[in-house]
C-alpha cells in the first residue's frame, strides 16, 4: 500500500473549515492517486486481495500501522509445533549415533594348508555349547530322567535343518502340569527348542526353526542387543523398540506431504504411511513430530545422510500413535525486513512497536481464515465453491479452467487452448500434472461428447467435478464457508466492537473454543483434505442476564460458518449479515443440505478473537536484503549455541530495520492475520507476504 493511498484513506479532510483551494488540491492530490493506481492495475496481475474475502476490520484501528516485508527469505518464517505436554518441538539432535562393528584383524601370510585350515574355520563358524542352568537342570531331571535329558540336550548339536525329534516315554495327565513344562522347556533352553503334547500326553521335543514365533522373539531380543550403543542404552537413546517410532522432522523451504512423499520413496513405504499432527507449509522452517508404525529406528536415521533440506531427530518409540490435531498450536519466529511508516521516509519507532504489541497480546485480532484459505489465482476457490453449492456444475468447471490474470505461468498456454477450443484433450497435453483439479476435469471430458450446441453438458460437468479428488472438491465448499465467516465477523465488529452483546453464541462446553472445522487429512489418492475430524460441540446464545454478569468476554465469543446443523447468532442483525451475503449468491443461509451429500455441509464454530501468548519482539539493524536475522534450528545446533542466541545481533549502522517477533497461536489461528493487526496493511498486495496456515 502507497503512503499517498494511506494517506488518502486516513486523514482525507472534510469539507468544513476548508478553503477552496484546500478543497481543490485535495481533489488534484485524489485524481492524481487514482490515476498511478489504475497505470499500477493495468501492469500488475490482480490477485484476490483481502476485501475480496470479507477481511476489512481491524481491532486497534486507532493505533498506527507499518509496512515490512515478509518471508523475503524462507528463513524469515519458522515454525516450531507446540505438541499436546505444552512442548515446543525443537530439533535437538541429527539423528541416532551408530556405533560401527569393529573390524576384522588382519592376518598374517600363512602357507597353502594354514590358509584352508582358516578358510574352512571361517566357513564353519564354532558356536558355544550350550549349558543348561542348574536349577533348571535340577527340574529337568525330575520331570524326565538323566538319559532323556541327556537325549533331549543333543537336539541342539544337530544341524538346523535336520528335522531331528525326541519323544519322551513318561506321560502328563494334567493340564496345568503339562503347561508349567512347556514354559520350563522354553524358558531352560532359550527357545531354541520346541515342545508338542502328544495324543498320549507325552512330550515332542524338537529344534526351533527360524520360521517359528519363539525364534522370531528371539531375533528380536538380538537385533535390540545389537542396537545398544557402548554404554548399553537400548536402540540408541530411543527406548525399548514399541510399535510406533515418533521422531521430529526439521524441514526447509518444503512442503510436509512433500517430505513424506520423499521419505516414502527412500523407504519404499506409502505417503499416508507417515502421520502427522498437522501439515506445514513450503515457504518457511518448519519442526514437528513424525509417527512410523513398526520401523526400525536406524533405518529412519541413516536417512540423514543423503537428505537435503530435512533432518530427521528426536527419535522414540512410543505405545501411542500420533493422530491428527495432536499438537496444542504452533510457535511463530517471523523476521520483518524493511520496516517502515506509511509516509514516505517515515521510521517507526520502538514505541509504535511497542504500543502494537501490547494490543495485539492483550486485545488479540480478528480471527479471520487467511488468505491461503482462498488461493493463489485471480479466481477464488470461494468463487468456485459458491458454484458448485448451487449446482452450477458448468459454471464450476469454466471458472477452474479458466484464462486469468494471476495463475500458474506454465498453464496460461492451456487455458489459453481451453478458451478457443473447447478441446479437453488437446488441453490436457499442455496442462502442468501439477494441475491436479484442472487435469481431472479434462480427463472425464475427453470421454464425453458435446452437445449439439457444442458444449458439454451440466451432467457430464458433475462427473467431471466429482473426478477431483476428494480433499480439493471439499475444499471449495470450506472456502466459501470461510468467505461467509470473515463478512459475519467483519460486521460484528463494525457494529458492537470487542463487547459482548445479548445473543452472541458461546460453546456449551470449555473446551477448545477454536475448533474450526480445519486440519489436514490424508485421502485415499495421498493428498491432503483440510477438514476437522474433532467430536463437534454445540453453542448456544447468551441472555441479557449473562452478558450483565461478566462471566463472559470477547474471547469466549463464536460465530458459525453456514450449515445445516449449527446455531446462528440470535441477534437480528448480525444474522441479517449471513442472509445479506449469501442472498447476494442466491443461497439461503438456513437452507445448506444439497443432494450431493459431500456438499451438504453441517457447519461449525470458530472463535471471532483470537489471542497469542508469549509475544516477544526484537528490532535489528541490517545492511542487505541477504544478511541472516534468525538462526535456524539445525544452525544452532551445529554451531552450538544456546536458544536464547537464535536472534542473531544487530549492526549498529545498518541502514535497514527489521522487526522480528515471537509468538504462540492456537491450531487453528493464520499467523498472517496476527500479522496484519499490527501491520494494518492488505497482506494479499504487501511485499513477499504468502499466507501461512498453522
Amino acid at each position: 500500500m502507497s503512503s499517498e493511498k494511506r494517506e488518502l484513506e486516513t486523514v482525507e479532510p472534510t469539507t468544513v473549515g476548508v478553503t477552496a483551494a484546500a478543497t481543490e488540491e485535495s481533489q488534484l492530490k485524489k485524481q492524481k492517486t487514482e490515476q498511478e493506481q489504475e497505470v499500477s492495475t493495468a501492469v500488475k496481475p490482480k490477485g484476490i486481495q483481502e476485501q475480496d474475502v470479507g477481511i476489512t476490520t481491524y481491532i486497534s484501528s486507532a493505533l498506527p500501522g507499518f509496512l515490512g516485508t515478509i518471508k523475503q527469505r524462507y528463513t524469515d518464517f519458522q515454525v516450531n509445533e507446540i505438541d499436546l505436554n505444552g512442548e515446543v518441538v525443537r530439533l535437538l539432535d541429527q539423528g541416532i549415533k551408530i556405533t560401527p562393528k569393529p573390524k576384522k584383524e588382519k592376518t598374517e601370510v600363512k602357507t597353502s594348508d594354514e590358509s584352508n585350515e582358516t578358510k574352512k574355520t571361517e566357513e564353519e563358524p564354532k558356536t558355544e555349547e550350550f549349558q543348561l542352568d542348574p536349577a533348571h537342570r535340577i527340574e529337568l531331571l525330575e520331570l524326565f530322567g538323566e538319559e532323556e535329558l541327556t537325549k533331549i540336550e543333543e537336539l541342539l548339536k544337530t544341524a538346523p535343518n535336520a528335522n531331528a525329534s525326541f519323544t519322551s516315554t513318561k506321560s502328563f495327565e494334567s493340564k496345568q502340569t503339562r503347561g508349567q513344562i512347556h514354559q520350563l522347556v522354553r524358558t531352560a533352553f532359550q527357545g531354541k527348542l520346541e515342545t508338542k503334547t502328544s495324543a498320549d500326553n507325552t512330550f515332542e521335543f524338537t529344534l526351533n526353526k527360524r520360521s517359528s514365533r519363539v525364534n522370531k522373539q528371539l531375533q528380536q531380543q538380538r537385533r535390540d542387543q545389537d542396537n545398544k550403543d557402548e554404554n548399553g542404552v537400548e536402540n540408541w537413546g530411543a527406548g525399548p523398540t514399541t510399535k510406533f517410532l515418533h521422531f521430529t522432522m526439521y524441514k526447509e523451504n518444503k512442503e510436509t506431504m512433500e517430505c513424506a512423499s520423499l521419505l516414502a520413496r527412500f523407504l519404499r513405504m506409502k505417503p499416508n504411511d507417515f502421520r502427522f499432527a498437522g501439515t506445514k507449509d513450503r515457504r518457511g522452517i518448519t519442526a514437528q513430530r513424525v509417527c512410523l508404525h513398526k520401523v526400525r529406528v536406524e533405518r529412519i536415521s541413516n536417512l540423514n545422510r543423503t537428505l537435503r533440506g530435512i533432518k530427521l531427530g528426536g527419535f522414540k518409540y512410543q505405545e501411542n500413535d500420533l493422530a491428527l490435531g495432536d499438537l496444542k498450536g504452533n510457535e511463530f519466529l517471523i523476521a520483518i525486513r524493511d520496516v517502515k511508516g506509511f509516509q514516505e521516509g517515515s521510521e517507526v519507532s520502538e514505541e509504535d512497536v511497542s504500543a502494537l504489541l501490547k494490543s495485539l497480546s492483550e486485545q488479540g485480532f480478528i480471527n479471520y481464515y487467511g488468505m491461503q484459505r482462498f488461493g493463489t489465482f485471480s479466481v477464488s476457490t470461494h468463487a468456485v465453491g459458491k458454484e458448485i453449492l448451487l449446482s452450477n456444475w458448468k459454471s464450476a468447471v469454466e471458472l477452474i479452467l479458466s484464462e486469468q490474470e494471476l495463475v500458474s505461468p506454465d498453464s496460461k498456454e492451456a487455458r489459453q487452448i481451453w478458451s478457443q477450443s473447447r478441446d479437453p484433450k488437446q488441453t490436457l497435453e499442455a496442462m502442468p500434472r501439477k494441475c491436479i483439479a484442472e487435469c481431472a476435469i479434462l480427463k472425464h471430458l475427453s470421454n464425453c461428447k458435446k452437445t449439439e450446441a457444442g458444449e458439454y453438458s451440466e451432467n457430464d460437468c458433475f462427473f467431471a467435478i466429482s473426478k477431483i479428488p476428494r480433499n480439493l472438491r471439499i475444499m471449495y465448499g470450506h472456502a466459501y464457508q470461510s468467505y461467509v465467516w470473515n463478512c459475519a465477523a467483519s460486521e460484528r465488529v463494525k457494529l458492537f466492537g470487542t463487547t459482548v452483546i445479548e445473543g452472541d453464541l458461546v460453546l456449551e462446553h470449555s473446551q477448545d473454543s477454536n475448533n474450526e472445522d480445519s486440519v489436514n487429512v490424508m485421502d485415499e489418492d495421498g493428498f491432503e483434505e483440510d477438514v476437522r475430524k474433532d467430536k463437534f460441540q454445540r453453542a448456544r446464545p447468551l441472555s441479557a442476564e449473562e452478558v450483565a454478569s461478566g462471566k463472559y468476554t470477547i474471547f469466549d465469543v463464536v460465530l458459525p460458518t453456514p450449515g445445516f446443523d449449527i446455531k446462528y447468532p440470535s441477534n437480528e442483525a448480525l444474522f441479517n449479515v449471513y442472509k445479506d451475503v449469501m442472498g447476494k449468491d442466491g443461497l439461503n443461509p438456513e437452507d445448506m443440505t444439497r443432494k450431493v451429500k459431500e456438499f451438504s455441509f453441517a457447519g461449525s464454530y470458530r472463535s471471532l478473537i483470537s489471542k497469542p501468548a508469549n509475544v516477544e519482539y526484537f528490532l535489528r539493524r541490517y545492511d542487505e536484503s541477504t544478511d541472516d536475522l534468525i538462526y535456524t534450528d539445525l544452525e544452532l545446533l551445529q554451531q552450538n549455541k544456546e536458544r536464547s542466541e537464535q536472534i542473531r545481533p544487530t549492526k549498529e549502522d545498518g541502514k535497514r530495520l527489521a522487526l522480528i517477533l515471537k509468538f504462540q497461536l492456537d491450531t487453528s489461528a493464520y499467523a498472517t492475520m496476527a500479522l496484519r493487526e499490527i501491520m494494518k496493511c492488505d497482506t494479499s498486495r504487501h511485499g513477499d507476504l504468502c499466507d501461512v496456515k498453522v
